[in-house]
């Protein structure tokens, strides 16, 4: 299973679950090719922690906001 097909997993049993997805691949190319929406949550590796606490924070405020 990929990170993709778990996230729809989980959010299918838990609606409104928010996802945050990591990889080392140039997030233009996972998203031009449809691994993952434009929408979606994405933090290129390598990252540091603080790259990473400001990440789940913007998507956290996003949320109480949206």
């Amino acid at each position: 299973m990929n990170g993709r097909d778990l996230s729809a997993l989980l959010i299918a049993s838990q609606p409104g679950l928010k996802c945050l997805f990591m990889s080392g691949y140039v997030a233009d190319i996972i998203t031009n090719k449809g691994v993952l929406g434009e929408d979606v949550n994405f933090l290129q590796k390598p990252f540091s922690i603080q790259k990473l606490a400001v990440k789940v924070r913007e998507i956290l405020d996003f949320e109480v906001k949206g």
